[in-house]
């Protein structure tokens, strides 16, 4: 089954690299943001959940490791951060480990070697997912297959359950239909109206726990989840 595109979050400041960086990943239809500093690569991994974190050492404000300290001590999933850096030392690769990092690469590199690394890391991730995922107000038990809204159980079916946890993993991005059609029934989508008929349930059900307007349509898309102040609040 195809997975959804990775999410990933650049922090380099040097723009041109960045560039190419973020063409190649695009390309790969991969979702991206960037960071050109340490402050806002914090920020956006402590608001956001990523697959992975590309984190370059050099940065203007902050050392890379004390952003990788940070990253890892405030965000809200133990997302993987590979390292991306000039200092091929084995003291700077051990100090990178040791505070927090999950892989190093170093420049210059082979942006394709850079996407297997992404992949195999979000994997490994996978393989050891929490049984409770936080997002924004949204409490998802994976195993369970419960969710909670402010922390009050959402009585949600096995498939409004399944595109919640999508939305939740996506955010703040648009998830397509296409994309939740797959996930959901792999090579085999039910008729046109099913997801239709699975996301109204689903908005219904959030609306009576108060959560109206959190799930939105994006025309010509899909859909994604409406919180971002949430998000960074809680």
């Amino acid at each position: 089954m195809n997975k959804l595109p990775l999410s990933i979050l650049l922090v380099e400041d040097h723009l041109a690299i960045a560039r190419q960086v973020l063409d190649f990943l695009d390309g790969l239809g991969w979702q991206t943001d960037h960071a050109g500093t340490g402050a806002l690569a914090v920020q956006l991994a402590t608001c956001n959940n990523y697959d992975v974190v590309l984190l370059d050492l050099n940065l203007p404000d902050i050392d890379g490791l004390q952003a990788c300290r940070a990253i890892k001590a405030g965000a809200p999933s133990n997302v993987p951060i590979l390292m991306l850096t000039a200092r091929d030392a084995y003291e700077d690769k051990a100090r990178g480990f040791r505070d927090g990092a999950d892989d190093y690469l170093t420049k210059p590199f082979d942006l394709r070697e850079l996407a297997l690394r992404c992949e195999a890391l979000a994997r490994r991730q996978q393989l050891h997912v929490h049984q409770e995922m936080r997002v924004g107000p949204f409490t998802l038990q994976t195993r369970a297959g419960r969710a909670l809204y402010a922390d009050m159980p959402l009585p949600l079916t096995q498939t409004g359950f399944k595109i919640l946890l999508l939305l939740c993993r996506e955010h703040p991005h648009a998830v397509s239909r296409s994309a939740l059609l797959q996930q959901l029934w792999g090579s085999q989508p039910p008729d046109s109206d099913a997801l239709k008929s699975h996301i109204y349930a689903l908005r219904k059900q959030l609306e009576l726990a108060g959560a109206a307007g959190m799930l939105v349509t994006i025309p010509q898309l899909g859909y994604r989840l409406a919180f971002d102040a949430a998000a960074c609040d809680g």
